[in-house]
């Protein structure tokens, strides 16, 4: 079938038409300097901190189209500092992240959802130990030359076997671990 666009009003209708057609891609953006993602818990009732220093993050995102956009964070266990390195060193042993056999870990998400003001959420997936379950990460979004991502999410250690043996018990180091990161963007 051959269509003849002879007026104005035809050619807008096609290139509408085709525009509509076209899947439209969220804009690529890869971690650039600046960017921090720390955990804190507690053990024996007294918080610490830590942060996975070498994590690298990938993103596609554009706020009005969310079914395009994507997250990826590869997250390398064995850098990870408390500042204490009796501690540092239990977490690298086989009772909590056991860095011999897993080496890092990644989070990945394909389905946001808008909160409104700047505000989404990103419901995505752990791979922690060889083990993957769900895990929400609630963040703001801050456009610009270098847009940023403030996140925070909660993962709960032992569903990922963190913590083992005697370490299981929520009343020495609690199941809950509070992890927050800023991402600082550059275009892909």
């Amino acid at each position: 079938m051959n269509i003849r666009l002879t007026t104005p009003t035809a050619v807008a209708a096609a290139l509408t038409a085709m525009l509509a057609a076209s899947p439209v891609s969220a804009a690529d953006y890869l971690q650039a300097p600046g960017s921090t993602l720390v955990f804190a818990s507690k053990y024996d009732g007294e918080v610490f901190t830590g942060t996975f220093p070498g994590f690298a993050t990938r993103l596609s995102f554009d706020p009005g189209n969310l079914e395009a956009s994507e997250l990826e964070v590869t997250i390398p266990l064995a850098g990870t500092r408390t500042g204490n390195g009796d501690r540092d060193a239990t977490l690298q042993g086989s009772d909590f992240f056991n860095v011999a056999k897993f080496a890092t870990a990644h989070y990945r998400a394909r389905n946001f959802r808008a909160l409104g003001n700047n505000h989404y959420v990103a419901e995505g997936t752990l791979e922690l130990r060889g083990i993957s379950k769900p895990v929400t990460l609630t963040f703001t979004w801050t456009p610009g030359a270098q847009p940023v991502l403030s996140g925070k999410a909660t993962v709960k250690r032992l569903d990922f076997g963190v913590g083992s043996g005697d370490w299981a018990d929520p009343g020495i180091i609690p199941n809950e671990t509070a992890i927050s990161t800023r991402v600082v963007f550059r275009a892909r």
